[in-house]
C-alpha cells in the first residue's frame, strides 16, 4: 500500500486491525486461513491495495462484502510475493475498508515449523510453531508485513481437541468446534496496536504453570515444572522493569518453552515469550534472556524501529534495559561484567563478518539485502556500547535511565528511525547539546567494524588464568570451583579470544575441571569450541552433537564453523548439516549452510 512520489515512498493506507480465523491442518502440515484486515485510506480515490504474501494459496478476496479483482505479482527471492487488490468502490482519505482473504498457507511457509511426534519431548503428539521476525508473517498471513505498520488483532485456531493453542495475545476463551467436534476453537485477543512480525501461534501438548499474578509457564510436560522453577523470578523481574521503564501494557506475560529447533534464545511475543530449553540450567543462571525479553515490552514492542535498517533501536536499547534490570536485581558489578561479554560478543561478530563489512554498521544499507542474512549481535552490543557511551557522557545511569523512559513515552505506540531518536535525544540533552556534537555519530552509525570508543568497563577479575599456563601441574580443580557460571562463561570466552590453546591443555582442563560433564549451555559450547579449535578429535562428535540436538543459532551456527575449520573434519560438518537440515528451523538451516559454504539448491541429500 505505497507509491513512489518525488523520489520516496509515500504509504497509501495502514490496517488498523486483522480478524483470524484460523485452521492448523497437522495432516497436510498447513493452515487454512481467512483474513479480516481493517484498511485505513490515507489519501482520496483510494481503489488499489497491495498486501505482502508468501508461497501463499489466495482462494478468494472480497471487500465490505463485495468480491474484489486481485492477482499476484512476480516473486521476490526473499520478499515473497505481492498480492494487488483493486476494491470495488473509491474511499475518501480516513475511510475504512474490510479486506477479506481467503487462503492457504504452504507446508514449506518460511515463518512455521512443523514437528512430528517424534521431534517432541512428549513424543505422542505434533507440533507448531511460528516464528515471523523478520519478514516471515507473510508466508502465515496476507498482511502489510513492516515493522513500520500497527495494528490489533483478534484470532479464533481451530485445533486438534487433545492439542491446546497459544498465541501473542491475551486468552479470550474456547469451545469445540462447531464444524468438527473432534476439534477445539481456542479465542484470542490482542488490543494493544503491534507490527506483524509479533503475531505468533503455537500449537502442542501444552501445559501450564502459574508462576505470578500476570504470569504462566507453557510447555510440554515432560518440561513445564523445570521451566516453573527456572523462570520464578519473572514477576521481580517485571515489576523492576516497571520502575525503570513505566507501566506493563501488555496485561499477561507468559513464557513458553519450546523444542530445542527454536532458532533463538528468546522471542519477544506479546504476552507470550518464547524461549529456547537451552535456558532450563537448573540454577536460573540464564534467565538474563527473560529480562532481555521483559524490557523488550517497552522497547521494540511497544516503541518500534520503523524498518529493519533500524534494528538497533530495539536491540541496543533492550539490551541496555535488560543489564539495567540486573543492576537493579543484582549489582552495578553484575551489570558490568555483563557488559564486558557483550563487548566480546561484539568482536567475535566484527571478526565473522569482516571488519570492513557494512553489515557491521549500526545502521546497515539493507537494499536488496535478506535481514535475515544480516543478523548478528552487532545491533543488540554495538548500539548498547553507544547507550552506555552516551551514558558516560551525559551523566550516568540515572540520568541516562531518565531519557530512556522519557524516549519511550514520547514514541509508546509508533515506529522510529534513528534520526527519530537522535534528534529526541538532543531535545532531551538541550542542555548537553555540547557533549553530543562532540559525538562521532558517523563513525558510530554509518562505519563498520568496532564502535570508535570502548566501554570503560575494566578488565574481568577472575581467580583463573592457568590455560595458558605452561606449567600443567599449575592446573587445580579449585580454580573453577570458585566461579560462578557466569564467570566461567567469561573466563571461556576469554580463552577463546586468543590463539588456539595446545592439546595437551585443553586435555588438562578436562582431567582437572571434567567441563564435559557440564550441561549449562552457554559454558558447554565455549567449551566444545574451545577443544575443536585446538583439534582436539573426541570433541568433535560431541559438538556436532550439542550443534544438532538443539537449534539455537547462537550455538548451532559457531560450533558447526568450529568443526568445518577443522581441515580433517570438514567434509564431516557438511555430512552432519545434510543429515539434519530437515529437522532444523528454516533460518537456522540456511545460514548454517552459507557458513559451510553448502549450496542447498544443488544437492537433494537430507
Amino acid at each position: 500500500c505505497s507509491r513512489r512520489r518525488r523520489g520516496s515512498w509515500v504509504i497509501q493506507c495502514v490496517t488498523k486491525h486483522l480478524n483470524l480465523s484460523l485452521h492448523v491442518d497437522f495432516d497436510r502440515n498447513v493452515i487454512r486461513g481467512k483474513v479480516e484486515l481493517t484498511v485505513e485510506a490515507l489519501e482520496d480515490r483510494f481503489s488499489a491495495l497491495t498486501l505482502d504474501t508468501r508461497d501463499l494459496k489466495i482462494i478468494s478476496v472480497s471487500a465490505n462484502g463485495q468480491a474484489a479483482c486481485f492477482n499476484l505479482s512476480p516473486k521476490h527471492s526473499f520478499k515473497g510475493t505481492p498480492l494487488e487488490i483493486t476494491l470495488p468502490f473509491d474511499l475518501s482519505r480516513g475511510q475504512h475498508v474490510i479486506v477479506e482473504v481467503t487462503y492457504e498457507t504452504s507446508p514449506s511457509a518460511t515463518a512455521l515449523q512443523w514437528l512430528t511426534p517424534a521431534q517432541t519431548a512428549g513424543k505422542k503428539h505434533p507440533y507448531l510453531f511460528s516464528q515471523c521476525q523478520a519478514h516471515h508473517c507473510r508466508s502465515m498471513v496476507p498482511c502489510q508485513d513492516s515493522p513500520s505498520i500497527k495494528h490489533t488483532y483478534y484470532a479464533q485456531v481451530s485445533v486438534p481437541k487433545d492439542l491446546v493453542a497459544v498465541m501473542s495475545a491475551v486468552r479470550d476463551g474456547q469451545e469445540v468446534d462447531p464444524q468438527d467436534n473432534s476439534r477445539i476453537i481456542y479465542r484470542f485477543r490482542q488490543p494493544v496496536a503491534m507490527p506483524s512480525y509479533l503475531i505468533a501461534i503455537v500449537v502442542g501438548a501444552l501445559e501450564s504453570r502459574k508462576i505470578g499474578p500476570r504470569s504462566r509457564v507453557w510447555s510440554e510436560e515432560g518440561v513445564v515444572d523445570k521451566a516453573e522453577k527456572e523462570f520464578s523470578e519473572t514477576e521481580n523481574m517485571l515489576k523492576t522493569a516497571e520502575d525503570l521503564a513505566g507501566p506493563y501494557v501488555w496485561g499477561q506475560y507468559d513464557i513458553l518453552v519450546l523444542p530445542p529447533s527454536f532458532p533463538y534464545g528468546g522471542m519477544e511475543n506479546p504476552c507470550l515469550t518464547f524461549a529456547t530449553p537451552t535456558l532450563l540450567a537448573g540454577d536460573k543462571s540464564l534467565s538474563n534472556v527473560i529480562a532481555h525479553e521483559i524490557a523488550h515490552s517497552w522497547t521494540g514492542n511497544l516503541v518500534t524501529n520503523k524498518t529493519w535498517e533500524h534494528f538497533w533501536l530495539n536491540e541496543g536499547h533492550t539490551v541496555y534495559l535488560e543489564r539495567m534490570i540486573g543492576r537493579c536485581m543484582e549489582s552495578e558489578q553484575f551489570r558490568q561484567f555483563k557488559a564486558m561479554g557483550g563487548w566480546k560478543d561484539l568482536q567475535e561478530s566484527v571478526y565473522t563478518f569482516g571488519a570492513n563489512n557494512p553489515l557491521t554498521n549500526l545502521v546497515p544499507s539493507l537494499q536488496d539485502v535478506d535481514p535475515d542474512d544480516a543478523f548478528s549481535s552487532v545491533p543488540y552490543e554495538k548500539g548498547f556500547a553507544l547507550l552506555y557511551h552516551l551514558e558516560e557522557l551525559l551523566g550516568g545511569p540515572e540520568v541516562f535511565m531518565g531519557f530512556v523512559k522519557s524516549y519511550i513515552q514520547m514514541f509508546a505506540y509508533s515506529s522510529v528511525t534513528t534520526e527519530d531518536w537522535k534528534n529526541y535525544l538532543f531535545t532531551y540533552f538541550k542542555d548537553k547539546v555540547d557533549i553530543l556534537n562532540k559525538v562521532d555519530w558517523n563513525a558510530w552509525m554509518f562505519t563498520p567494524g568496532m564502535p570508535p570508543v570502548r566501554h570503560h568497563t575494566g578488565e574481568m577479575q577472575t581467580s583463573c588464568g592457568p590455560a595458558k599456563d605452561q606449567d600443567l601441574s599449575s592446573f587445580k580443580e579449585c580454580d573453577v570451583k570458585t566461579l560462578s557460571s557466569h564467570q566461567l562463561i567469561e573466563f571461556l570466552s576469554l580463552l577463546l579470544q586468543e590463539v588456539p590453546l595446545p592439546l595437551t591443555h585443553v586435555k588438562k582442563m578436562q582431567e582437572v575441571y571434567n567441563l564435559n560433564a557440564c550441561m549449562n549451555s552457554e559454558i558447554r559450547s565455549r567449551w566444545l569450541r574451545l577443544c575443536v579449535r585446538s583439534k582436539w578429535e573426541e570433541a568433535v562428535p560431541l559438538a556436532l552433537k550439542m550443534a544438532t540436538e538443539q537449534g539455537r543459532m547462537k550455538f548451532t551456527r559457531p560450533l558447526f564453523r568450529e568443526v568445518f575449520n577443522f581441515d580433517k573434519y570438514r567434509d564431516e560438518a557438511v555430512r552432519v548439516f545434510l543429515a539434519n537440515r530437515a529437522a532444523m528451523h528454516y533460518v537456522t538451516a540456511g545460514l548454517v549452510a552459507k557458513d559451510l559454504k553448502v549450496d542447498v539448491t544443488k544437492t537433494t541429500s537430507l
